[in-house]
Parts: structure tokens; sequence; C-alpha cells
């Protein structure tokens, strides 16, 4: 019984010690227009440009939206932000794929043909709040 009780209060510790070490993400997204929402998600590598583990949505405001997206474990993130103008929930694209909604990743990562490389936007997240910058286009 008493191995037991050990057992659970370590997981428990453990799980309170992996909380405290999440951090709160200050996404700044510039170029937005005061329509629809802003959604904001937080992505490791092997999520990329999926279901992503952390995500926020804010109301769009004209110019720059501020996007806090919380309790982000320390690690090698990207961010993508998109703003979904008519709050359908999704980023609309056309035919071939290609978004009609400004989007837009960390480090400003671009790419001519299809959307940039993971590392192109990879950031570096700690355990305090950090800040990351996201221009839409």
């Amino acid at each position: 019984m008493k191995q037991l009780v050990r057992i659970t209060l370590s997981s428990v510790l453990l799980l309170c010690a992996a909380t405290a070490a999440a951090a709160t993400v200050e996404v700044r997204v510039a170029g937005v227009t005061a329509k629809g929402k802003v959604n904001v998600a937080v992505c490791d590598k092997e999520r990329f440009l999926k279901q992503c583990a952390y995500s926020a949505s804010v109301p769009a405001q004209a110019g720059e939206t501020l996007v806090a997206v919380k309790d982000v474990p320390p690690g090698t993130w990207a961010v993508v932000a998109y703003q979904d103008e008519n709050a359908n929930g999704k980023l609309d694209t056309n035919l071939l794929g290609i978004p009609k909604e400004p989007y837009g990743f960390s480090r400003d990562a671009r790419s001519k043909f299809g959307p940039p490389d993971f590392e192109d936007a990879a950031i570096e997240i700690g355990d305090a709040p950090a800040t990351a910058a996201v221009r839409l286009r």
C-alpha cells in the first residue's frame, strides 16, 4: 500500500512540475483587418500544418492582434496564424489549395511553392513567457 501511495504521489508531483514548466506564448499578428477572427497554432515538427497541440483564437483587430497561447512546454515550435475573415472555422482555399485568407508563420517563413519547412519557422520556447511575431500575407 505504501508503494502505491509513493507511486501516486510521485506521479502527481511530476504532473505539477510539467505544468509549471509550461509557458505562455504571446503571438503578435500583424497585417490584420477588422474582420472575423485570428487563429494561432503552436506546432511541433510532427504536427506542423496538421492538428497542432496548442492553439488560441481571438476576434480580429485592425493592425496588430495579440493572441496568447497558454501552457506550451519548452522545446522547438513553429507558430502558424491565419485570419478567418468569414468566421467559418477554417482557412479557406481555392481549387488548387492556395489560401484565400491571410496567413503567416513565425520568423516570417515563406516558400514560393507550398508552405515553408518547419525549420524555417522554428523558434525556441523556454519555461518563461515568450513572444513570437507573425505577419499575415
